[in-house]
């Protein structure tokens, strides 16, 4: 791929700029949109197992709106929203995207290209009983929408890899496109027939893979704001190679980033107006967009950091769930969090030296009041200087 000369030389700081507008963390945040309006704007929101805080699809919304009700974000993700008419249209669906990804339910079609991919798979961890596909698609189309455990069970025993038919036959159906997530209850996927789910004007494959790796790349340019060709793959977990077949027609446009070291895009957008606004201050889940893909991480904030929670206890440096601090459009430590009752508890503070205590403590304070605490209490400072300054400040704000 032969890369067109950049008309744009942006500075480290214009791109990290641009980034936190382009994420949601800088300028006026779209109160009136809501939880649906992050969610068209990121593109894709992860899901994961974890829930320290509260899960990770809660967490993003509130990074960027301030204390939405929980309840609010869960229905503004599964509740159907009305077409104008006494039908309603799903607002969302889940699928594979950077990971499991709640995404705009108009995205539907722009996975075409993942879908047949799924369908060419040769093969398949997980063993399929004869029948058992069609039974599931059966039952669904009688009887749907259910959750795994409605459709016979999820597990044959209570370790979690260890699916039942059924599981493997409905997960198989989901990837396939047959099957659609546009609800959880309670945490578990609640399934139905595409073809009942999905409205009819988007439930098609027509789109070819071209047209639909052009669109996603289009949205990463859009939600990243500026990236390499790297962090626009990631995004929505694209090869190089499919990202090189059509950011040059993505509406994208070449830029360099002081510092970066390697060619980078742009969403032209971004470029129009320099990015003014009050930063946010918040705890940052670990599956945030703006952090998700580490070495970009480091590259716009020079800020290193991986999840511990699947690390062995001891051998971890900055706790099981340490949560990125954003503050002033910079990343001033982590803390990882707990709750035990009303209180919120810090299990271990990390801080960028004396100036992070204030914003630490507003963002500590912030999400207490989130999750219904009325206390925090700090146990680790790894500064020990720093602990009774971070200390009062709590204290002070409390009071």
């Amino acid at each position: 791929m032969t890369t067109p000369r950049p008309d744009t030389a942006l500075s480290a700081d214009e791109a990290r700029r641009i980034a936190l507008r382009a994420q949601g963390f800088l300028g006026t945040p779209d109160r009136k949109a809501g939880v649906r309006g992050v969610l068209r704007h990121l593109g894709a929101v992860q899901l994961d197992t974890i829930s320290v805080l509260a899960r990770s699809h809660e967490l993003i919304p509130y990074a960027r709106l301030g204390a939405v009700g929980r309840k609010t974000i869960e229905s503004a993700y599964w509740e159907p929203v009305s077409a104008g008419t006494p039908a309603t249209r799903p607002h969302a669906f889940e699928y594979w995207s950077h990971a499991a990804c709640i995404l705009p339910i108009e995205e539907w079609p722009h996975f075409a290209f993942r879908r047949r991919a799924y369908r060419a798979r040769p093969h398949w961890n997980h063993a399929l009983p004869d029948g058992t596909y069609e039974q599931v698609v059966k039952q669904l189309r009688a009887e749907g929408p259910l959750t795994a455990t409605e459709l016979g069970g999820a597990k044959k025993t209570s370790e979690w890899w260890d699916w039942s038919g059924t599981k493997v036959a409905v997960e198989r159906a989901l990837m396939y496109g047959e099957v659609v997530c546009v609800e959880r209850r309670g945490w578990k996927r609640v399934y139905d027939l595409a073809e009942r789910a999905v409205p009819a004007d988007l439930l098609h494959d027509e789109l070819d893979d071209t047209e639909c790796l052009r669109r996603l790349v289009r949205l990463a340019g859009q939600s990243l704001g500026v990236g390499t060709r790297a962090d626009i793959a990631d995004y929505h977990r694209l090869k190089g190679d499919q990202v090189d077949t059509v950011i040059a027609d993505s509406g994208l446009v070449p830029v360099t980033v002081e510092g970066w070291g390697k060619p980078a895009w742009a969403d032209p957008s971004a470029l129009e107006t320099p990015p003014r606004g009050r930063h946010r201050t918040t705890l940052l889940s670990p599956f945030d967009s703006l952090i998700w893909e580490r070495a970009r991480t480091e590259r716009i904030f020079g800020f290193t950091h991986r999840l511990e929670a699947y690390v062995p206890k001891p051998k971890r440096i900055h706790g099981y769930f340490a949560m990125p601090v954003l503050a002033g459009g910079r990343l001033v430590g982590r803390v990882d969090p707990a709750r035990e009752g009303r209180t919120l508890i810090a299990r271990q503070v990390t801080l960028d030296g004396p100036k992070a205590v204030p914003a630490v403590a507003q963002a500590l304070l912030e999400a207490a009041t989130w999750v219904d605490c009325t206390d925090v209490r700090v146990e680790r400072v790894d500064a020990p200087d720093l602990r009774e300054p971070l200390a009062r400040e709590l204290t002070r704000a409390l009071s």
